[in-house]
Order: structure tokens, then sequence, then C-alpha cells
């Protein structure tokens, strides 16, 4: 747990297990709050909603470790199309890139 903890607070920029890919339209998080090992806070990855923020909270679930998100909207919340693609993007960021960054 405390390794997925660390790969969210500094994701590696360099080397064999970068995972943020991010797109034109994104920018690099910054964290805004942690507590180690629980739970962290992004700032939005979106220019277009600054003010947005991503929860990422973990827990132990036997040997791994469960991720959840939580997108904390501030304020228009997004209309529906918006709200999939931010899905879509933290979905494959931290469920595909960060976890086959781990050989999985």
């Amino acid at each position: 747990m405390h390794v997925v903890f660390d790969d969210l607070v500094s994701p590696a920029q360099s080397g064999s297990r970068v995972w943020l890919d991010l797109l034109v339209d994104e920018v690099r998080p910054r964290v805004l709050e942690s507590d180690r090992p629980r739970q962290v806070v992004w700032s939005s990855l979106w220019q277009s909603r600054p003010e947005d923020r991503v929860v990422l909270e973990l827990a132990e679930s036997g040997s791994d470790t469960a991720l959840t998100f939580t997108l904390l909207a501030s304020g228009e919340v997004p209309d529906d199309s918006k709200t999939g693609h931010i899905r879509k993007r933290i979905n494959h960021l931290l469920f595909a890139d960060l976890r086959f960054s781990y050989g999985q």
C-alpha cells in the first residue's frame, strides 16, 4: 500500500515505471493533501476545470491495495460528456497505466 501511495504522491517522470502519461488537454496534478498511507488529494488534471479535485483513497485488500477515486467538482457541474471523459481518463491512468507499471 505504501508503494502505491508513494506513486500517487510522486509519479515517476522518468525511468522504467513512468505511468502518468497525460493528454494534451491535461496538466500534472499537484498534491493538495495527503494522509499517509490512506489518502491523496490531487488538484485537477484539466485546465478547463482548474478548481476540481480528485480524492484518491487506499485500503488494504489482502496482499493487494484497493484504490478508489472521487471527483469533487467545484463551480459548474460537468455535463455528462465531460463527466464520462474525466471518469474514463482517471480510470485509465489509475487502473491501467499505474497498475500495469507494477507488471500485472
